[in-house]
C-alpha cells in the first residue's frame, strides 16, 4: 500500500473515517444551535449539557430500566426535549426581546448546574455503554476494517441533519417557523398559537443535541464533562457556518471534523486549534460567516 508524505495509506483513511463521525457530531449539534438561534435568537450554551444528558439518559436507559440501544434512541431525545421544553417555559419565554447576551448567561448557568448535579450523582469518572448487537463487527474494506457502528452513526447523522434541513427551509411548516418569529403578531393573527411553536422548536433544537448524545455513548465515555469539552467547538463550527444558518451549520461541522481528522495525521500539534484558527481566517473574510447574512 502507497505512502503519502511518509504516512501509510490506511492512517490516512482511518482518519478519514474519525473525522467524518466528528464531523456528524458537529453538524448535528451545530444544526440544534443553528435552529435555536436562527429560529429563536438565543445563544443557548447549554447545548453541551443536553448533549450530555442525552448520553446519561442512555444509559440510565440500559443500566437502571434494562432497556436497550434503539429504545434509548427514542427515549432519550424525546424526555431530554420535555426538560427543554420545561426550561424554556420557566425561564427563556422571558428573554426573546432582550439582547443575546441575556440568554447566553443563563444558558451557561444551566449548562454548569446540571454538570454539578450530574456529578454529584454518577461521580466524575466515565461510564461505558456497550455497542448494540445489531452494529457489532466490521466490514473488511481491503485497504482496513470498516466499524460498522461508526458507519452507522455517519449515516443517521447525516440522514436526521438532511431532514431538519428540509423541513425548516422546504416545507410549509418550515416557512411557518420562520414567519412566526420574524412577525410573531402577524401569525399568530392567522390563529396560530405563536408560543406553542417557540416552545415546540427549542424542544426540536434539544432533542438533536440529545440525540448526538445518544449516538456517541457507545464510542466515547459518559461523563459529565463531556459536553463542556466539546460546546466551545460546537460554537465556532456555528460561527464559520454564519450564526442561524442551517445549511451552514451542517456543511461546515462535517468539513471541518475531517480536517481536524487530516491535521492529527499530518500535524498533530495542531489539530486542536485547527478550528479556531479557520474561524480567525473566515471571520476577518467574512464577518457574518460562510453561509450567514451580514
Amino acid at each position: 500500500m502507497t505512502d503519502i508524505f511518509g504516512i501509510p495509506i490506511q492512517v490516512i483513511l482511518g482518519q478519514l473515517l474519525l473525522g467524518l463521525v466528528n464531523g456528524s457530531f458537529y453538524a448535528m449539534l451545530s444544526l440544534g444551535l443553528a435552529v435555536i438561534f436562527g429560529l429563536l435568537g438565543v445563544v443557548n450554551f447549554a447545548h453541551g449539557a443536553f448533549y450530555m444528558m442525552g448520553a446519561y439518559a442512555t444509559w440510565i436507559l440500559l443500566d437502571v430500566f434494562d432497556l436497550g440501544y434503539w429504545w434509548a434512541l427514542i427515549l432519550s431525545p424525546l424526555s431530554v426535549g420535555l426538560i427543554g421544553i420545561i426550561l424554556e417555559r420557566l425561564f427563556l419565554r422571558f428573554l426573546y426581546k432582550v439582547d443575546p447576551l441575556y440568554g447566553l448567561l443563563l444558558t451557561f448557568g444551566l449548562s454548569l448546574i446540571a454538570e454539578g448535579v450530574l456529578r454529584e450523582v454518577f461521580g466524575a469518572s466515565g461510564q461505558s455503554y456497550p455497542v448494540p448487537d445489531l452494529l457489532k463487527g466490521t466490514f473488511d474494506v481491503g485497504f482496513m476494517n470498516l466499524p460498522i457502528y461508526r458507519v452507522w452513526v455517519i449515516v443517521a447523522s447525516l440522514s436526521i441533519c438532511f431532514v431538519t434541513w428540509y423541513v425548516i427551509e422546504r416545507t410549509r411548516l418550515g416557512s411557518t417557523l420562520r414567519a412566526a418569529t420574524e412577525n410573531p403578531k402577524l401569525v399568530q393573527a392567522f390563529g396560530i398559537n405563536v408560543p406553542m411553536m417557540v416552545m415546540f422548536t427549542y424542544a426540536g433544537g434539544v432533542a438533536l443535541a440529545a440525540l448526538a448524545g445518544v449516538l456517541s455513548a457507545p464510542i466515547i465515555q459518559v461523563s459529565p464533562l463531556m459536553g463542556s469539552s466539546l460546546v466551545i467547538v460546537v460554537f465556532a463550527v456555528v460561527v464559520i457556518g454564519g450564526m442561524g444558518s442551517i445549511l451552514g451549520a451542517i456543511l461546515s461541522g462535517v468539513a471541518l471534523g475531517v480536517i481536524e481528522g487530516f491535521t492529527k495525521v499530518f500535524y498533530p500539534e495542531a489539530s486542536n486549534i485547527v478550528v479556531f484558527l479557520i474561524m480567525a481566517i473566515v471571520l476577518c473574510w467574512r464577518p457574518a460567516g460562510l453561509f450567514g447574512k451580514e
